[in-house]
């Protein structure tokens, strides 16, 4: 009888990665464009000057000071509970589970590991890139500042640029990157700047942030998405190395051989095939049937001397029993004594 191996459901979604991509046909793989080139050049040059601008405590230094003297989180106090919420956008956990869920579906959809592999690559240069600049002008943020009108850099702060603003232009940027056609891409890039806008602004309104600190956020995760079809080969190349990783771990299990259950190769097998290999037929037991087993058994395994049955052994009662012992209990098999008539 011939049975199938029942698919576990790692391999039904690989299984499902097998299959031709259903995303259309005219939608390439972005490339970096001359259109492209020049726009990172010109957002690596505004990354630039706002540094520079910081860093020699420019107009830009001065500007954040007066921000922050402002205090907008005073001056519209009614809109506080609700920017409270919105500022999450921004946040790297729950953002990356929406998007990360939403590009798990279309891989699905899609039959390719790409959206998921680019979120990846995506959130991992930010991490890189941010993280490094963050740690290494370290610059405090306005509810931590020592002295007005200064930078505040390289005193152990880590909020320049604005993690919460690079993050969401990474993080719905993603979305506009990888859409199906050119009007999707439009209406979520306009949607993903209108988000991250809103995400850095509201961090200035909180005071967790410099105005400097939300400029150099927008140009940090800009950059990350100019940059990201350099990236596409890279990508390229982990999709096809986890599927050969798969097709390798599922040929070591289709090839592995399958344990025969106990007595099975010498109880079911063919009078013939046990003669053609005699020297297998040496380490098989042979069974016996059960009724013969029975009746054949020496008593060599039992201690010398007489034995008796079962029956006429003395009962003993066993050590903790709640029985009493009776020192009139006879043992199985043996009448009582009956009194002699006339005594």
């Amino acid at each position: 009888m011939r049975t199938e191996r029942k698919l576990s459901r790692l391999d039904r979604v690989f299984a499902r990665l097998d299959r031709e991509p259903e995303r259309p046909a005219h939608i390439d793989v972005p490339r970096m464009s001359r259109h492209r080139v020049v726009l990172f050049s010109a957002t690596l040059a505004f990354y630039t000057a706002i540094v520079w601008a910081v860093v020699v405590s420019s107009w830009l230094v001065r500007l954040d000071w007066q921000v922050m003297f402002f205090r907008p989180y005073q001056q519209w106090p009614q809109i506080h509970a609700f920017l409270d919420y919105y500022v999450v956008l921004g946040q790297r956990g729950p953002t990356a589970v929406m998007v990360a869920s939403w590009l798990g579906w279309r891989s699905w959809r899609q039959h390719t590991l790409r959206p998921l592999l680019t979120l990846g690559t995506a959130l991992l240069l930010l991490n890189i890139t941010v993280g490094a600049a963050k740690y290494g002008m370290g610059r405090l943020g306005p509810h931590y500042a020592t002295v007005i009108g200064s930078n505040e850099m390289w005193r152990g702060g880590d909020i320049f640029p604005s993690g919460h603003t690079a993050n969401a232009v990474v993080t719905w940027g993603i979305l506009a990157y990888l859409a199906s056609t050119p009007r999707a891409r439009r209406w979520l890039s306009a949607l993903s700047a209108v988000t991250s806008l809103g995400v850095g602004l509201t961090t200035v309104y909180l005071g967790t942030h410099w105005l400097s600190d939300v400029l150099l956020g927008w140009a940090a995760g800009l950059l990350i998405m100019l940059a990201l079809p350099w990236c596409e080969p890279l990508i390229a190349r982990a999709e096809t190395e986890i599927l050969a990783v798969r097709d390798r771990s599922r040929s070591r299990r289709a090839t592995a051989p399958v344990p025969a259950p106990v007595g099975a190769s010498s109880v079911g097998a063919h009078p013939a095939a046990l003669a053609a290999h005699p020297a297998r037929n040496e380490d098989v037991p042979v069974l016996e049937p059960v009724g013969a087993a029975r009746a054949s058994r020496s008593t060599a395994h039992m201690a010398p001397g007489p034995h008796t049955s079962r029956g006429e052994r003395t009962p003993v009662t066993p050590a903790g029993s709640r029985r009493p012992p009776h020192p009139d209990r006879l043992p199985r098999g043996t009448a009582p004594a009956r009194p002699l008539a006339g005594g």
